[in-house]
């Protein structure tokens, strides 16, 4: 059982870093200066779940999910 919690402790601490340079990664949700010009309603605002900013967003959401649970697996104290 030792090596299984090393192992997910590990796990845990990849999740972390990775998890931490998507969001850094990430553009800020504030439409700032495109608001007023209209750059929002573009090919590119609305098609956003298909970039590369889109997928940034699921694989924080899958590793967030990821964390959390890994994070309660290695707080359980009968493990």
């Amino acid at each position: 059982m030792a090596g299984l919690r090393i192992a997910l402790t590990v796990i845990f601490i990849i999740i972390s870093i990775i998890l931490s340079a998507i969001v850094l990664m990430q553009e800020g949700k504030s439409a700032g200066l495109g608001a007023i010009s209209g750059a929002a309603e573009s090919y590119w605002g609305k098609n956003k779940g298909r970039s590369m900013e889109g997928a940034l967003v699921k694989i924080t959401r899958w590793l967030t999910v990821a964390f959390i649970i890994i994070a309660i697996v290695l707080d359980i104290k009968s493990f």
